[in-house]
């Protein structure tokens, strides 16, 4: 296992040197992005003016507070929690957005299905695991809401936040088709078979 301090953007080559277990830590520019933001861009043809192509997105919809628009506060947006919210919902975005925008990297809670395992294996990605309830500490590592688009959505828009040092973060799914998910759920379904045979329960 190894840790990847990261200034971004990545490469999909540089991606691909990380394994599951690794951890990540990135600095530099970092979009945020949630259900409506997907929904828009890929169902409703929205386009974003922003340039993605080797960034990570977070899957978050921020608590932010509007201020007066400063070197600080160059959106006229501080931030107040930058939680993050359970990945599983936005599956079937994994491909397009690599595809069609180049992101490499997806972080957020509760991991992703087969078709973005597929998607990183294909394209060179990765995704990087944070833990629930961690968006007080998340909220630290994230310097400045440099830009924002789509924000008819708020606080579903697209958010372009300036990180340093956010991490570091879990690799559980890489561009070789591992996943700590698959191996967490193949090593309960062992575990409870086990414990089901030594009640003399027959596994169904």
């Amino acid at each position: 296992m190894a840790h990847h301090d990261i200034n971004m953007p990545v490469t999909a080559e540089q991606v691909r040197e990380w394994r599951i277990g690794d951890t990540v830590t990135l600095n530099g520019t970092l979009y945020g992005i949630r259900d409506g933001t997907h929904i828009h861009m890929f169902d409703r043809g929205r386009k974003t003016r922003f340039d993605m192509s080797g960034h990570a997105v977070i899957h978050t919809a921020p608590n932010v507070r509007k201020v007066e628009k400063s070197k600080a506060h160059p959106t006229g947006y501080a931030p107040l929690c930058i939680g993050t919210t359970t990945s599983a919902r936005m599956e079937r975005f994994s491909r397009p957005l690599m595809e069609q925008y180049g992101v490499r990297v997806i972080i957020g809670k509760g991991g992703l299905a087969e078709g973005s395992l597929s998607a990183f294996k294909d394209l060179g990605g990765a995704y990087l695991a944070i833990v629930g309830g961690a968006a007080a500490l998340e909220t630290t590592w994230v310097e400045a809401i440099e830009d924002v688009d789509l924000d008819d959505l708020n606080p579903e828009s697209l958010w372009k936040f300036r990180v340093k040092g956010f991490g570091p973060l879990l690799v559980s799914m890489d561009s070789r088709g591992g996943s700590i998910y698959t191996q967490v759920n193949k090593a309960a379904r062992e575990k409870r078979a086990a414990a089901l045979a030594s009640l003399g329960v027959k596994n169904s």
